[in-house]
C-alpha cells in the first residue's frame, strides 16, 4: 500500500467512524463508561450528617477535631483497544475482511473516547505481543492509532488472546475499560483462557466484541477446494459437495464457538458479536446498554 492510499483509507475510515462516534456513540459511551471510580478529592471539616465511615482519623487527631475526606468521581478514563491481528482476521467472503471490520470497530471506539476527552491505548497481538501505543489524548494520537490499524504487518500468525489480556493487566495498574476485538477462533484450550480473564476482569472493565465471518462456521456447496490455514500454513483438500463435511464442519465451529460463548458467562464479562456483513453499529449499542 503506498503512502497515498493508507492515506486515503485512514481519511475514509475517520470520516465515517468520528461521525458516527458523535452523533451516535457520543452519549451511550459517557453515560455507560464515565465515572466509574471515585477519587480522593479534599479534607474538610466534619458537620452534622456526614457519613462518619468518611472521617479522616490521622488528621482528626491531629488537629483535634473532626474532619472527612471528601471523593469526587473520576471523570477522565482510559480505554483499551485489545486488537486480534493474528493470521485469522486477513479472512472475508462477503463485504469485507475481518481485519478491516475490527479496524472500523476500534476507530470509532477510539474517536468515542477522544470526544470525551479521555485516553486511548492500542495493543496489537496475534500469538506474541505485537506491538503497544500507550494511552494518550486527542485527534492526532487517534489518527495514528488508525493508520496502525490500517497497515500494521504482524511478525507472527497464530492467536494468544491470554497472552494479550496478561500483557496489558501488568501495563496498566490504573483500573480502565478495555475492549478485546477478536474472532476469538482460538488455536490452545479455551479453559486455559479463563484465569488471564479473570485478572483482566477483577482490574478493569473488560468487555468482548467477536467478528466473524458467515464462513467461520459453516461451508458452501461449491466442490472440491483446498483449504488453507492462515495461522499454521497448511493445506487441506476438502470436498465440501459432501453433506457429511459441512455437517461436521458446521458442528465443530459450533461447540467450540459454545466453549467461548460459556467463558464469557460464567466470567461475567459483556460481549457482543459481529459478522462482517452487518451494522457494527447497532451491535455497539446494544454492547454499550448491557
Amino acid at each position: 500500500m503506498t503512502s497515498e492510499e493508507l492515506l486515503h483509507k485512514v481519511r475514509k475510515i475517520e470520516i465515517k467512524t468520528r461521525s458516527l462516534s458523535r452523533n451516535i456513540f457520543a452519549g451511550e459511551y459517557h453515560s455507560q463508561f464515565k465515572g466509574r471510580g471515585m477519587a480522593f478529592s479534599e479534607v474538610r471539616e466534619y458537620q452534622p450528617g456526614d457519613d462518619v465511615r468518611s472521617i479522616d482519623w490521622n488528621v482528626t487527631a491531629r488537629l483535634n477535631r473532626p474532619f472527612i475526606k471528601v471523593y469526587e468521581e473520576e471523570r477522565e478514563l482510559t480505554v483499551m483497544l485489545l486488537v486480534d491481528v493474528s493470521g485469522s482476521s486477513e479472512f472475508g467472503t462477503l463485504s469485507q475482511m475481518k481485519r478491516d471490520t475490527m479496524a472500523e470497530i476500534a476507530a470509532t471506539l477510539a474517536f468515542s473516547t477522544i470526544e470525551n476527552n479521555d485516553k486511548v491505548g492500542v495493543l496489537f497481538f496475534s500469538d506474541k505481543i505485537e506491538k503497544f501505543i500507550p494511552p494518550k489524548k486527542g485527534k492526532s494520537h487517534v489518527l495514528h492509532i488508525i493508520r496502525e490499524l490500517i497497515s500494521f504487518e504482524p511478525q507472527s500468525k497464530g492467536t494468544d488472546a491470554g497472552q494479550a489480556l496478561q500483557y496489558f493487566t501488568n501495563a496498566l495498574k490504573r483500573r480502565s475499560t478495555a475492549f478485546l476485538i477478536s474472532d476469538m477462533l482460538l488455536k490452545e484450550d479455551i479453559k486455559q483462557l479463563e484465569k488471564p480473564v479473570m485478572i483482566a476482569r477483577n482490574r478493569h472493565d473488560l468487555h468482548v466484541v467477536q467478528v466473524y465471518d458467515k464462513r467461520d462456521r459453516e461451508l458452501p456447496n461449491i466442490g472440491l477446494v483446498k483449504m488453507h490455514d492462515a495461522e499454521t500454513g497448511k493445506d487441506v483438500w476438502t470436498d465440501t459437495a459432501l453433506r457429511s463435511v459441512r455437517q461436521a464442519y458446521s458442528t465443530q465451529r459450533a461447540k467450540k464457538q459454545a466453549a467461548v460463548d460459556m467463558l464469557w458467562k460464567k466470567t461475567g464479562i459483556s460481549n457482543v458479536s459481529v459478522r462482517t456483513d452487518e451494522d457494527y453499529v447497532r451491535a455497539l449499542m446494544k454492547l454499550f446498554k448491557k
